[in-house]
């Protein structure tokens, strides 16, 4: 009996640990990943202005599809690693720039946005970059997200990206 008592008291202080390293741990963050791919900016911009496009290719993308807005805003309900949110192209400028905003309740788990960003290289490739602009509500999640890392899902993203055009890339994180 003393063990089980040893055991819960060991657990609730963990978990009270982790609570107060992620109360300390900000709400916001921001991460930028970064790729260089042999394609034009346009054939890349033709891929990442269809969020549908990486299905196969980005194992964490379990669906996505649009959504009709009465208000005429441009929605896609997509599941990301099992998180289902909604995102809302909020600006778009061809071939270049792409904002993309989740489309979070105040109280919801977490938000943000997504700055996808395409140049041209010397050598007539891309330059593809994604930062994510988010906040993370729950200070659990937020220890969660910082030890599995603030660039895993731009990097899953990123890597799926150039497997769609049969390149092999590995992100270079630049924040």
């Amino acid at each position: 009996m003393k063990w089980i008592f040893i055991i819960l008291g060991s657990l609730v202080a963990l978990a009270l640990i982790i609570a107060v390293i992620g109360m300390l741990l900000p709400r916001e963050h921001q991460a930028t990943s970064e790729i260089m791919l042999r394609q034009t900016p346009d054939s890349v911009w033709s891929v990442v202005r269809d969020p549908a496009a990486l299905q196969g290719t980005w194992p964490d993308l379990k669906s996505v599809r649009r959504l009709n807005d009465p208000a005429g805003r441009e929605i896609w309900e997509e599941d990301v690693g099992g998180f289902p949110m909604r995102l809302v192209v909020t600006t778009e400028t061809r071939p270049t720039e792409l904002i993309t905003t989740i489309d979070a309740p105040p109280d919801g788990a977490f938000g943000g946005r997504w700055i996808y960003r395409i140049g041209p290289t010397a050598e007539g490739g891309s330059r593809v970059s994604v930062t994510e602009d988010g906040w993370i509500r729950n200070p659990f999640f937020r220890v969660m997200a910082n030890v599995t890392g603030l660039h895993r899902t731009l990097d899953g993203y990123l890597t799926a990206l150039g497997r769609r055009f049969g390149e092999e890339v590995t992100p270079v994180h630049l924040r």
